[in-house]
């Protein structure tokens, strides 16, 4: 059997997106990766799967599943993408769905934007979670010359390090090794983020489960909520990722909007062969 899919982006953080809200559609971990392989597969960062919904007032349930067949709680550049899908197959202006991360809200914004509200920026160590009690303004973990990341949940783990040139840390090298840190028992995304003005921060990601990704839209909100709890930067700012600007806003209630682009590159039929036997 043979599915239709869609390939969308955010900033070039991409997805296959698989409507299965009327044929149950339920992967396993390694058709996963065989379908996210970038050489012999259709090639993503996230797979996501549009699942009937099951909260009234909501269009659907959407599954994230990273490159590497684990299943994520939260995506917010797919968040974006899906909620445009959403609203343009409804006609609406805004909508509501549903992740294991919680009820996330999707509107239009200016210029073909969309916007998602993702829900409260969790900032308690229990909440990240972390090994044990810490200061997640400043958490205890060390490694080549990087210290003291500021730890936030925004449905999914994020360490966000300041750093005076993104450019300079070797992302490759130094992502795995925070991922992994037992400090982080559900492993974590990882940011390093470079203030350029009060409005303006520089950020590059290692996606957990995804490795370096050209955007991570829950990585910008994280990264723009410990910048303020720094007092770094203000409650909105600008993040410019290696994809592009994201716009974030820590509102007073503590919830977190994300605005920015989004595309649908292709769609496609997955073929019996990109399964693997057994």
């Amino acid at each position: 059997m043979t599915r239709e899919f869609l390939k969308m982006h955010g900033l070039g953080n991409d997805f296959v997106v698989i409507d299965a809200r009327q044929t149950p559609y339920t992967p396993a971990e390694a058709e996963v990766r065989a379908i996210s392989d970038r050489r012999t597969g259709v090639g993503c960062d996230q797979f996501i799967v549009l699942e009937p919904a099951q909260t009234a007032g909501t269009a659907a349930f959407m599954r994230i599943r990273n490159a590497d067949g684990s299943e994520a709680a939260a995506c917010g550049n797919a968040s974006r993408c899906v909620g445009w899908l959403l609203m343009e197959e409804s006609g609406a202006e805004r909508v509501a769905f549903e992740t294991r991360a919680g009820i996330l809200e999707s509107f239009r914004a200016d210029n073909g934007r969309v916007t998602v509200n993702m829900g409260p920026a969790r900032l308690d160590w229990a909440q990240i979670p972390l090994a044990g009690p810490d200061d997640t303004l400043s958490v205890d973990v060390a490694h080549g010359g990087l210290n003291g990341p500021v730890a936030v949940n925004m449905g999914n783990p994020h360490a966000v390090f300041f750093v005076d040139d993104v450019n300079a840390v070797p992302l490759a090298e130094v992502g795995p090794v925070f991922e992994n840190h037992p400090t982080f028992p559900e492993r974590t995304n990882v940011e390093f983020a470079q203030i350029l003005s009060p409005t303006q921060i520089r950020m590059r990601v290692w996606e957990r489960g995804a490795g370096i990704t050209s955007a991570c839209g829950s990585g910008a909100c994280a990264t723009a909520v410990a910048a303020a709890r720094r007092g770094l930067t203000g409650r909105k700012a600008d993040v410019i990722l290696d994809g592009g600007t994201l716009t974030i806003e820590w509102l007073e209630d503590g919830t977190v909007l994300m605005t920015g682009p989004i595309a649908l590159t292709f769609s496609g039929r997955l073929s019996p062969d990109l399964v693997p036997a057994g």
